[in-house]
């Protein structure tokens, strides 16, 4: 099923007025976002990183539909990362929508503090040197914030012309208050950050079974077109493997949590096997801190250079 739709960057139709925008190769800030157009109206999930790709992007949306960023009637950012929201100023007159617990993650962290970061980088060494090869080619000082203006805990409903569209909480898991959105009369579901197809998911947040538990939420739709928030539009067979990439992390960290090893010790120790040909597959290293943290109780923040840093020696 999802040969049907060639993984190309662009924008992709996927009839009764839906649209997927993909940027290849789905690594680190090439996020998926996709249209939804009834009747006149419409609503864009997710932006992009920046708003010079924002715009590029919304410049063939008008194109394909005639409704330009100042037509976008409503945005829902599925979750927090700036890949899927720092385009958000582009849509001036949009209502933006996220979860109570998205919105909170946003306020904390700006763009302005993405931008110093990479900035600041050279002074962090490997870790550093890591940061501006995957986010260096972004404009985050170039963005203008603008924060959701309606928040929503657990499920909501909106209407797109005649389309009901269906917000769905499922998080914490990839970040603390992810959201997919759900199209039931198309058997269409936008899955944000919960799918990375061929890439390594990240997760920031867990716990590992709220994100296990997602992709059960997924494959107990009626949907047969699933864009996931990075790489190539998928079916129920991808969100599977998504799930048994999480189980593996989950067995895999617990069994060396068990047997002293640190994150370090451990995130080195982990064969990926099948896993291994996905992109970014360093994310390990994230995904044990997360899981150990998880297994002691411990909810203190990650430290986030350490982890870069762990990140890239993993890549080298």
């Amino acid at each position: 099923m999802a040969e049907r739709w060639t993984y190309r960057k662009g924008l992709h139709d996927l009839g009764g007025g839906l649209w997927a925008y993909l940027q290849p190769d789905g690594g680190w800030g090439w996020s998926n976002s996709g249209l939804i157009v009834d009747q006149g109206q419409s609503l864009l999930v997710d932006t992009l990183f920046d708003m010079t790709l924002t715009r590029e992007m919304l410049a063939q949306m008008e194109d394909a539909t005639g409704l330009g960023g100042d037509d976008i009637g409503t945005v829902v950012n599925t979750h927090a990362n700036g890949d899927h929201t720092h385009g958000n100023a582009c849509c001036g007159e949009a209502e933006i929508i996220a979860s109570a617990a998205s919105a909170a993650e946003m306020e904390a962290f700006s763009p302005a503090m993405l931008a110093r970061f990479v900035a600041d980088a050279p002074a962090h060494g490997a870790a550093g040197k890591y940061l501006v090869d995957i986010f260096g080619k972004f404009d985050f000082a170039g963005v203008t914030e603008r924060l959701p203006t309606r928040t929503f805990t657990g499920e909501l409903t909106l209407k797109v012309g005649d389309k009901a569209v269906d917000l769905i909480e499922v998080g914490p898991a990839h970040t603390r208050g992810d959201v997919l959105v759900y199209v039931p009369g198309d058997r269409t579901v936008f899955t944000g950050d919960i799918l990375f197809i061929d890439g390594t998911p990240i997760m920031w947040a867990g716990p590992v079974g709220n994100w296990i538990a997602a992709c059960d939420r997924i494959i107990g739709m009626d949907a047969d077109i699933i864009v996931p928030g990075h790489g190539p539009i998928t079916d129920k067979a991808g969100v599977r493997r998504v799930q048994d990439y999480l189980v593996f992390c989950d067995r895999e960290a617990r069994k060396r949590y068990d047997a002293g090893l640190s994150v370090r010790d451990a995130a080195h120790d982990i064969a990926l096997g099948d896993f291994s040909s996905w992109t970014d597959s360093e994310r390990i290293a994230v995904n044990v801190d997360t899981l150990y943290r998880e297994y002691s109780g411990v909810r203190s923040r990650p430290d986030t250079v350490r982890l870069f840093g762990l990140m890239a020696e993993l890549r080298r």
